[in-house]
């Protein structure tokens, strides 16, 4: 019953910022800031995804003398930013047009980890990195979207400094090399603190040297999404903003490009 109520005092939230913009003429003072890497060729995707593609299908003048463009698009449901539905590692799980939206509108809290990644960047978060950032910020609220910050985004969009390989096929899983989250952490989040979703700034929830994908399916058989690829984190406080992450609605979809954007009222 708590978890219901906290799901419907942020849908709660975002409603009163917009009868505010209503009331007083515009959208209440505050600053925007976009956490979503854009879609173009050099895009990165897992090693055996398909890439984005944009080709085009007219850009330029027409025969009756107006300016005209369109473009078809394809790639992976999986890359660029992007959410992961539960289904993508939780059989009857939801599909990414099923994620309710609430659990993608909320409160959002960062956990900065880039201090303690080292040279082998497949750094997994723990329960104890969770625990001192309650210690310095406060306990994380039920209903609330937990990122991490590992300080990856900055090596976007370079394949061996993000990825940890620029090479493609199945044989580059095995050469992957990022930081994750524990599933033992993933499980505390979602048990004992109550989190809707969960993200972070590099390829996979999982990290890189992961070959069992454990934090993925003890997220989702609990059918709670994954945010990944997450931009600009740096650009955030740890907690006080408000994050909206809106996918395709892909119908049965495993997962899908994401806008993600964060909204930081003014004190």
């Amino acid at each position: 019953m708590h978890r219901k109520t906290r799901r419907f005092s942020t849908l709660g939230f975002t409603f009163c910022l917009l009868c505010s913009a209503a009331t007083a003429g515009e959208f209440p003072q505050g600053q925007w800031i976009d956490l979503s890497h854009d879609f173009a060729d050099d895009t990165l995707y897992w090693p055996t995804s398909d890439k984005f593609a944009k080709t085009t299908v007219f850009a330029g003048e027409t025969d009756k003398g107006y300016y005209y463009s369109a473009y078809n698009l394809a790639g992976a449901e999986h890359g660029g930013t992007h959410v992961d539905a539960p289904v993508h590692f939780g059989r009857g799980r939801q599909s990414v047009d099923k994620i309710p939206l609430q659990q993608l509108i909320g409160a959002g809290v960062v956990i900065r980890v880039a201090d303690r990644i080292g040279k082998d960047r497949n750094y997994l978060v723990s329960t104890a990195d969770i625990e001192r950032w309650e210690k310095q910020h406060g306990t994380i609220e039920k209903g609330s979207i937990v990122l991490f910050d590992t300080g990856s985004a900055q090596f976007w969009p370079d394949p061996v400094k993000y990825l940890g390989t620029s090479e493609r096929g199945e044989a580059a899983v095995a050469k992957l090399n990022f930081p994750g989250l524990s599933p033992e952490a993933a499980v505390f989040l979602v048990e004992q603190r109550g989190v809707n979703a969960v993200g972070l700034d590099t390829p996979s929830i999982d990290y890189g040297a992961s070959q069992q994908f454990e934090t993925h399916r003890a997220l989702f058989e609990r059918n709670v999404p994954a945010l990944e690829n997450v931009a600009n984190l740096a650009e955030l406080p740890a907690r006080g903003f408000t994050l909206i992450a809106l996918p395709m609605k892909i119908r049965g979809g495993s997962g899908g490009p994401t806008r993600v954007v964060a909204f930081l009222p003014e004190n």
